[in-house]
Formats: C-alpha cells, sequence, structure tokens
C-alpha cells in the first residue's frame, strides 16, 4: 500500500476525489493484434495505432489502423513504407501524422535505429520527408508539437545492445520536419529514453525514464521548459514511482502519467495527474485495466483512453475514462 504524504519542491499530495466517481470502461477488445511500443495519434475526430512490437526475434509490423469511436477499427494499410516502427516517436502537426526515429529488427541481425522522418494525411499514403534528420538515428525520443515547431527530446541511439553513451539529452526543433535545428546538444535533464514529454499552459514537460539495458536506471523527475532550451526541474522526486516505459497526455488542464515499468516493481497499474507538475495526486478507481507498459493514451471525446501494451501477456484491450464536468482533485488537509 502507498504511503499517503504531503509534497513541497520534491515531495507530493496523495488526496482523495471530489465531483463524483469517475472510473475506467472497457470499451473493446481491438481487432488489431495486441501489441507494444506503437505509435499513436488523435486525428481527424478518431484514433490511430500503428508499428509496435510482438516480440523481440520478428521486424516490427508496418500496419496501420483508426477508429471512429474506439470500439469499431480499420485497417487503413497493411504495410507502411516505413520500418522503423517500434519505439517511434510520432506527433500530429500541421494536419499531418508524423512518423520518426524507432527501432527495426528487434535483437535479429541487422537490426537499427533510424533518422528517417515521415508523414501522412490519411494514414494509407505515406512521403518521407528526410532520410537522414540531422538528429542521430534513436529511438523511444519523445516528440512535441510546440510553438509552431516539431520537437525531439533525448532518446537512444541503440535498444539491446547500447550503453549509457547511448542516451542523449539533445533538443531538436523543425518547422517542416526536413530541415532541424540544434537547440541544445546537452539539456538540463540527465540523457534518457522510454520517458514522456507533453505541452501544458506554454511549457513543455519532460518526465521519467531512463535506461533498460545494459545500465538500467529509471526516474521520477519532471521537468519543464518556455524554449525547450532552458530547463526548470519541478521536481527531483514525484509521488508515482520510477519508471520507464509509461505513457503521459494533457487532459482537463493537468499532466497525467498512467501505467509503465520498472524492474524492481514491473508493471503499473497507477493513474496520476498535476496541474503544475509539482504536486501530484493519484486517481483511484473502483475499476482499473490490468498493470501494463509501452500501452497508447489518447485523449478523445473529452476521455482519457488508452490501448494495447504489454500487460503480461501483450494486448489490444481498448479503456476509456471521463471525468465528471465540474472533477477537481481535493488538496490533502495538512
Amino acid at each position: 500500500m502507498r504511503l499517503v504524504i504531503l509534497f513541497s519542491a520534491s515531495l507530493c499530495s496523495v488526496s482523495p476525489l471530489a465531483g463524483g466517481d469517475p472510473d475506467w470502461k472497457r470499451e473493446a477488445d481491438a481487432t488489431w493484434q495486441a501489441r507494444d511500443s506503437q505509435a499513436e495519434y488523435v486525428f481527424k475526430d478518431g484514433l490511430w495505432v500503428m508499428g509496435g512490437w510482438f516480440q523481440s526475434f520478428e521486424a516490427p509490423p508496418r500496419d496501420v489502423w483508426s477508429s471512429p469511436d474506439g470500439v469499431l477499427w480499420s485497417q487503413v494499410t497493411a504495410t507502411a513504407p516505413w520500418i522503423h516502427s517500434d519505439l517511434p516517436m510520432n506527433v500530429t502537426f500541421g494536419g499531418r501524422m508524423w512518423m520518426m526515429g524507432g527501432w527495426y529488427n528487434g535483437r535479429l541481425p541487422g537490426h537499427s535505429a533510424s533518422n528517417e522522418v515521415w508523414s501522412s494525411q490519411d494514414g494509407a499514403a505515406w512521403e518521407q520527408v528526410t532520410a537522414a534528420a540531422a538528429w542521430t538515428p534513436r529511438l523511444a525520443g519523445v516528440a512535441v508539437a510546440f510553438e509552431e515547431k516539431i520537437w525531439i527530446l533525448g532518446g537512444t541511439e541503440n535498444y539491446y545492445f547500447g550503453d549509457a553513451a547511448s542516451l542523449k539529452n539533445d533538443v531538436w526543433s523543425s518547422e517542416d520536419g526536413e530541415t532541424w535545428k540544434s537547440e541544445t546538444e546537452s539539456a538540463a535533464w540527465s540523457p534518457r529514453a522510454y520517458h514522456q514529454a507533453v505541452v501544458l499552459n506554454e511549457r513543455i514537460y519532460l518526465l521519467g525514464g531512463g535506461n533498460y539495458v545494459p545500465d538500467y536506471h529509471a526516474k521520477n523527475d519532471v521537468w519543464s521548459s518556455a524554449d525547450g532550451i532552458n530547463w526548470t526541474c519541478e521536481t527531483e522526486s514525484a509521488p508515482w514511482a520510477p519508471r520507464l516505459w509509461f505513457s503521459a497526455a494533457v487532459y482537463r488542464g493537468r499532466l497525467w502519467v498512467l501505467g509503465g515499468w520498472s524492474k524492481e516493481h514491473e508493471n503499473f497499474a497507477d493513474v496520476w495527474s498535476s496541474a503544475d507538475g509539482k504536486t501530484w495526486e493519484k486517481l483511484e478507481t473502483k475499476t482499473i485495466w490490468k498493470a501494463r507498459h509501452e500501452h497508447s493514451v489518447f485523449v478523445f471525446q473529452d476521455k482519457l483512453w488508452i490501448a494495447g501494451g504489454h500487460a503480461k501477456p501483450l494486448s489490444n484491450e481498448v479503456w476509456s475514462l471521463g471525468l465528471p464536468v465540474d472533477w477537481t482533485p481535493t488538496p490533502s488537509a495538512r
């Protein structure tokens, strides 16, 4: 059982919720094959899932699926032209879906990371915007749309076979996905992969992550920036346990952290939110999805959604959570 603690600067408060009893609803078992590490988008009034990971001794899938409601899914294409679809960096920007970087071929011979950039207006026809972006080939970084640019933050240049030197803490931006500017070669946050980043109140927030192999470490720090160059540590230790392979979103004006994995705990099935990256509240619900990592998260139709992920075994479940209109976390009594 997690202890309830109060937070200031590097501690956080866990508090009860007001405004009703939100709960998770299992919407569907999708028709796409169970997977994790896929790209995901909310685009053209629908949900999209593509690529991902089935196992370490198999090339990653190249299929694209869309849904108008999270329940009914249609295959848009079985074989997209990109191949590095395991842990890519993905974002919607400029009326297009973007697929960048990623890993190919698992632990098999011929494995590689990518710095290719692809975009599509419909999920079926893909344009290779550049075969070699200015940032080094990598996977498991994060991409956000911010200040009318695409931003790439960190990642690792090698998945199963790298070392500490493979990890990056650089920041890049682009107005068109083809020409990239190095905003900083070494951000204030430590080199990492398997982290998350989101945009809230005109700031980029970077959360957690670390490294998987050979030198595992996981973090639960939170950083923010108004320009992608100068970073402020909002907390060195959030109340959610250090983790890799989690999901994050912005919903109802708050940061959300969902699930993930650590070597000490393995899979998580927890949900946390924060208005500022400093003070966090855990959302307790009657129903929750099975603990998992590398699942997709969406904000769609004023709900939080998750799909897929590795839940021992891989999953193709789709879940949603809607908050009451007047929902707010209730601060803990001091």
